[in-house]
């Protein structure tokens, strides 16, 4: 019997991330939402305003039996860049800030651990900026949100800032994947 364990992170336009970690080994399911924020039931307007305090987060429900946090944690670095502050490339914001949300007390630890050990082994040329934080006030973000890059191939966006991200993730992680 599968362990079933989730997390809740944040890296940018949570079209990419989602995509990346349905399609990896060992993840059941990821949902695009919401974390983070002082709004109840935020819409995606709403959460675009920067207005709301959430963050675009992917919901990655997965068994630790195959898949530990610590390596859904590897994956979440190398799909954004940890060091851009409330911004990803040119999604500008808070709701685009980096940060894991976490479920628990473990959680919390093992993302701390893995941020002071990047830093401490220069992995990126600035400061990590990710935020640890407790897991608060998620929502799953709308239907039309799920599964967005894979329903919606020949939107721009899509075409110029996901498709690459998940050629490059596909590549690095290819022994990963589903």
């Amino acid at each position: 019997m599968a362990t079933i364990q989730q997390a809740t992170l944040a890296g940018g336009c949570f079209w990419c991330i989602e995509s990346a970690f349905n399609s990896v080994d060992g993840v059941i399911s990821a949902f695009s939402g919401y974390a983070g924020g002082n709004t109840d039931n935020p819409t995606y307007e709403q959460v675009c305003t920067g207005d709301t305090g959430h963050a675009e987060v992917v919901r990655v429900n997965f068994d630790a039996d195959s898949i530990s946090f610590r390596e859904i944690l590897e994956i979440f670095f190398a799909l954004h860049d940890p060091t851009q502050l409330n911004r990803q490339g040119n999604d500008i914001g808070t709701q685009y800030r980096s940060a894991v949300f976490y479920h628990d007390e473990a959680q919390r630890q093992e993302a701390e651990k893995i941020i002071q050990e990047m830093t401490e082994q220069q992995i990126w040329e600035a400061p990590i900026v990710t935020q640890v934080e407790a897991l608060h006030n998620y929502y799953q973000a709308e239907d039309y949100h799920q599964d967005y890059f894979s329903n919606n191939p020949q939107n721009q966006y899509c075409n110029m800032v996901v498709a690459p991200k998940l050629a490059k993730f596909k590549k690095t992680f290819a022994a990963r994947l589903k």
